[in-house]
């Protein structure tokens, strides 16, 4: 085959598997840059960081760009909205809390009580974190360490410190995990992550496994990739250091009147469990509160407002929060924490009444709820506490029964202010 006739079927083939040559070459060239970004922008905040040229460079060996990761923006072109992002159906907090997931990892927290016990009692003594909670992360992170890690850190963190919408973030996760193979905290060949960059069994970001990996086997070394000693101590190292309250509980599954307002959801309205009690706030259980949470403050949380179930949670609930920013996946680890130790079931109270609507319904309902004057945390379509509290405050004020959850309703009042 002549030189033309191999470039006309190189050709042919492009256009078959949908890419123009102008694209392929397009490509290429930002390959090229980014080798250069790599050399003399990355590189040099790396060797301010301490990185010798010697690991920066055992790094980066053979690393090229991953164009098949989300979120990438190619030099030159702007960000362009996710296509499902806009018309994204916002799914019921109910999804969340299926049972075949939650299930799972209960089992498998159930049967590793024992096996580890002598490992997690030595981690609570020195953290004050129960071995339940850092079972059920550990189970809900990566199904008890099962979970295919497969992506080069490297290779997800270099592209997307280079071409992602959120470049600065993933940037400084990047110059982290070169320390980390610097300071000889990890081999070369440990460096698997997520594709989001998220390293290991408890999938710690690699600022997170400088600031909280543990060593928890003994052997003088944190490896979150390989030890279950090491993945146990990292969680709670994490959660101590984000403020765990030793001997506190997550939170109650609680029952709340009518004649209290679902507006006083959050953590910045807190009261004494005993002030909430005498308000006609009730564990769902029928049992007393636990007599050292009495005088404690807890915090009103309802994640469906009116129409899901409600609860008193402690500074603990938002702890978890911190491993990952959802009032869903902490209420997870609560109820998975809690069977795992105890036995038990779902939330008693069910989720139901929610109307079907698109994450640009809730963030149009947002903005209406802004020019209000309201505080939403930002017209985002996604229902935060602000905003629920929100959606009830407005309610009210229009003579409504205050649910304090998005419905079609709300959406259609608020859509034209």
């Amino acid at each position: 085959m002549t030189d033309s006739l191999r470039l006309v079927s190189a050709a042919l083939m492009l256009l078959l598997l949908g890419v123009t040559p102008s694209a392929a070459l397009d490509k290429q060239a930002v390959e090229r840059q980014f080798q250069t970004w790599l050399k003399s922008d990355l590189w040099p905040e790396a060797s301010r960081a301490g990185v010798s040229a010697a690991r920066f460079n055992e790094a980066f060996a053979g690393i090229t760009l991953n164009w098949k990761l989300p979120d990438l923006v190619p030099p030159g072109e702007k960000p362009q909205p996710q296509k499902n992002q806009h018309q994204a159906e916002f799914g019921a907090p109910s999804r969340y809390f299926s049972e075949n997931v939650i299930g799972a990892v209960v089992a498998g927290g159930r049967s590793r009580l024992a096996s580890l016990a002598t490992t997690l009692a030595s981690i609570e003594r020195k953290t004050g974190v129960p071995g339940r909670f850092l079972l059920a992360i550990w189970g809900r992170e990566s199904g008890f360490g099962r979970a295919k890690i497969p992506y080069d850190a490297f290779e997800v963190l270099g592209t997307k410190a280079f071409m992602a919408s959120r470049k600065e973030m993933f940037r400084r996760e990047l110059v982290a995990a070169l320390v980390m193979l610097e300071k000889n905290l990890v081999t070369r060949a440990m460096m698997k992550s997520s594709w989001a960059g998220a390293l290991g069994q408890p999938q710690f970001l690699p600022t997170s496994f400088l600031e909280h990996a543990a060593d928890g086997d003994g052997d003088g070394r944190a490896d979150i990739w390989n030890s279950q000693g090491d993945t146990l101590a990292s969680i709670a190292g994490y959660l101590r250091h984000h403020g765990w309250q030793s001997g506190r509980d997550w939170g109650f599954e609680v029952t709340v009147p009518a004649s209290l307002s679902c507006a006083l959801e959050g953590p910045d309205q807190g009261m004494t469990t005993a002030k909430w009690a005498a308000q006609g706030v009730k564990r769902i259980s029928g049992k007393p509160f636990p007599a050292t949470e009495v005088a404690q403050e807890t915090f009103l949380l309802m994640p469906a407002g009116r129409l899901g179930p409600a609860f008193l949670v402690t500074p603990n609930f938002y702890v978890i929060k911190d491993y990952n920013e959802s009032d869903l996946y902490a209420l997870f680890i609560g109820n998975a924490a809690d069977r795992i130790q105890w036995g038990g079931g779902p939330f008693v109270a069910g989720w139901s009444g929610i109307d079907k609507l698109y994450r640009s319904d809730i963030a149009a309902m947002q903005r209406g709820l802004e020019k209000l004057g309201h505080d939403v945390g930002g017209a985002d379509g996604l229902p935060g506490f602000k905003t629920r509290r929100s959606i009830g405050k407005w309610q009210a004020s229009a003579g409504q029964e205050p649910v304090c959850f998005p419905s079609l309703a709300a959406v259609a009042g608020l859509k034209q202010k």
